[in-house]
């Protein structure tokens, strides 16, 4: 089902990028105490945790997935990890590989199509929190993923709801939006951080006879065509960039969604074109597709400049409460 998002943005702020980008500056005291976890993981890596108070059984856990080069830090993610605790939930963030403060060990870091990281999260809490309510939250890259992840966990999904919020569901599609106009200057800080990365791990791995890749050429990818086509497609086992963006876009697997799941998309994202959305006839019965004029990339400010409020932290419980 796709419907209309009853979002109004704040007068004054309509514009995609102000949308997009005022967040940023203006949510830096977003403070609460939170508990840091770290789990191992079988193939010597591991994941950074980070939950909002201790797990108490039988406790609803909302588990948080972060946007590209994401993290606890980033405004959206402590906004809706306080909401999750006003509600009476546990909130628990899953940092991707070498989002947190410490980069991880292996060469190999996370993408957008990355489900198996999450599955032995889930498949850790079933086991230490049997009887707690699941659902989740995801936004940007973390949101293509867990529209996967539902797909691929079809009727045995522990999810109760699941939500994705700006999800830039064709990858290839999404690449081209970043490489044209303003929108280049996303691209530019993302890429800047994700070089920077990369450039320390080539002090601790040999990029040069893993996948053929220098440090005069890491400083040289200019576009996310040609970082994931020489960085993120070679490291995680695509042959090629198309066919990371092939298998990884989540559009395709939406019909085999079975449980609850609410897809958030703002028309005017500055990250992908509205070539990117599904029709009514890509969706299961159980996913529903909100769409909203305005909202530009993980923004939707109401309210006014002077007052603003941050729809997603309503629309988010709201539609959760329906289900934990």
């Amino acid at each position: 089902m796709i419907i209309q998002s009853q979002f109004t943005p704040a007068a004054g702020l309509s514009n995609s990028h102000a949308q997009t980008l005022l967040p940023t500056f203006i949510r830096n005291n977003l403070n609460f105490e939170s508990i840091k976890q770290s789990l191992e993981l079988d193939d010597g890596d591991f994941l950074d945790l980070v939950w909002t108070e201790k797990p108490i059984k039988n406790k609803p856990i909302v588990i948080v997935f972060h946007g590209l080069e994401g993290s606890i830090k980033s405004p959206y993610a402590r906004g809706i990890m306080l909401e999750i605790k006003k509600q009476g939930w546990i909130g628990l963030l899953m940092h991707f590989r070498g989002c947190s403060e410490q980069g991880n060990r292996l060469p190999r870091s996370y993408h957008s199509g990355e489900t198996g990281d999450a599955k032995i999260l889930l498949n850790w809490l079933e086991t230490k929190f049997p009887g707690s309510p699941l659902a989740a939250v995801g936004y940007s890259l973390g949101g293509n993923m867990l529209l996967k992840l539902q797909a691929e966990l079809g009727q045995s999904s522990p999810f109760k709801a699941v939500i994705s919020v700006c999800a830039p569901m064709l990858l290839n599609a999404c690449a081209n939006r970043l490489n044209k106009g303003f929108s280049k200057i996303y691209q530019r800080y993302l890429l800047s951080h994700l070089k920077r990365k990369l450039l320390v791990k080539a002090k601790q791995h040999d990029f040069a006879q893993l996948i053929n890749l220098d440090t005069n050429t890491i400083n040289q990818l200019n576009s996310f065509w040609r970082f994931d086509d020489q960085v993120t497609a070679p490291l995680h086992g695509f042959t090629g960039v198309e066919d990371y963006y092939a298998q990884s876009s989540a559009r395709q697997y939406l019909k085999k969604i079975k449980s609850p799941s609410l897809i958030l998309q703002a028309l005017d994202d500055p990250f992908m074109t509205r070539d990117i959305l599904p029709d009514e006839a890509e969706l299961s019965s159980t996913t529903q597709l909100e769409l909203s004029r305005h909202g530009g990339h993980v923004g939707f400010i109401s309210g006014t400049i002077f007052r603003p409020e941050f729809w997603l932290e309503k629309r988010i419980p709201e539609y959760l409460s329906e289900f934990l």
